[in-house]
């Protein structure tokens, strides 16, 4: 049996090869940056594409491409030279507002990527997907990667954006495209802390009150990183791969992250009828102030569903696999944040 030492040295030899260039799409993105950095560290070159957020890294094999995803005359130009591709673009919003910008992004972006990908006779294709795109409203049931979307089990435009992107990988697998899919539960790390899931933390060092007893999975970051470059020297295709650490309520996320701040846990548990309280309160104070709410409509009903993921088939790929704790990811990161902002 292959450890995961030998899976690691392996691609540790394919380091040099001279033809081994790689694309990251969403470069500045919580996965993207994290990607790219380990990519890096194993002696890689690498194509970091960005929108607008430039990627903080200098670096000798690190070549940084801004590009919008909808513009194919661009992204036809920056694949010239690839031969691998990780597609880690994607819009994240919960609001209402940002309906059209989530399909075009994330369906229609994706879709240009595919098409790309296919017209540059790209190797392979490793695309991040979400749990989202599996449908999260599942109470008492355990999701794995035959489950299927369906708008019974989905409250999500973000999730349904995310289903039509992956349509768009398996035409192209139709296609002929090498590509496979990775669904990764709540992503947890980084250094952002007023972006995607790491607002996480910023709510739990303000000392937010409210607390709910429904559940998800959660994975580090760098796990998500590790098991997309092991898939990606890997001989496996045309698979998805639900990528879950770990089954936790919101309550245990929000009380471990309480207790690396030294702050004062969650109090009062919401229930369904509070939740629909609590989500227009905060929308109305994030208009005020101008900015996103954590708690909207869509995060406020999901957060209280209790939905299970089964890791099975991505810990039968990678037999020699280990997740990092996520106790230790939320330390981990509350010390990084606490460095970060002098808090």
């Amino acid at each position: 049996m292959e450890t995961l030492l030998m899976q690691e040295e392996k691609i540790s030899s394919e380091n040099l090869i001279p033809h081994k260039n790689i694309l990251v799409t969403g470069a500045s993105g919580l996965t993207g940056s994290e990607l790219t950095k380990q990519l890096l560290d194993k002696g890689y070159r690498v194509t970091a594409m960005v929108h607008t957020t430039p990627v903080k890294n200098s670096h000798p094999n690190l070549i940084i491409k801004q590009c919008d995803i909808l513009d194919t005359t661009s992204l036809e130009e920056i694949m010239q030279d690839v031969t691998h591709v990780y597609h880690c673009a994607a819009f994240i919003s919960f609001e209402s507002k940002d309906k059209k910008n989530l399909f075009k992004i994330n369906m229609e972006g994706t879709a240009n990527v595919v098409n790309t990908c296919i017209n540059n006779k790209i190797q392979k294709l490793i695309h991040v997907s979400s749990v989202s795109a599996l449908g999260r409203i599942r109470n008492g049931q355990t999701v794995n990667e035959q489950t299927t979307w369906t708008k019974e089990t989905n409250n999500s435009m973000y999730g349904k954006s995310k289903y039509l992107a992956e349509m768009e990988v398996w035409r192209g697998i139709g296609e002929g495209l090498n590509a496979v899919i990775v669904n990764p539960s709540i992503i947890l790390g980084g250094d952002k802390w007023d972006e995607g899931s790491t607002a996480l933390f910023k709510s739990a060092y303000n000392e937010f009150k409210y607390y709910t007893e429904g559940t998800s999975g959660f994975i580090d970051v760098k796990d998500l990183a590790r098991i997309m470059i092991l898939l990606m020297n890997s001989e496996i295709s045309a698979q998805r791969f639900i990528l879950c650490a770990e089954n936790l309520s919101y309550k245990e996320i929000f009380f471990l992250m309480a207790k690396y701040f030294n702050k004062k846990p969650p109090h009062k548990k919401v229930t369904p009828f509070i939740a629909e309280i609590v989500w227009r309160i905060e929308a109305i104070k994030s208009a005020i102030a101008g900015k996103k709410s954590l708690l909207t409509k869509e995060t406020a009903r999901t957060a209280q569903a209790t939905v299970q993921y089964d890791n099975s088939k991505i810990l039968h790929a990678l037999p020699s696999f280990r997740f990092i704790p996520i106790t230790e990811t939320i330390e981990h990161t509350c010390k990084v944040l606490q460095e970060k902002y002098d808090l």
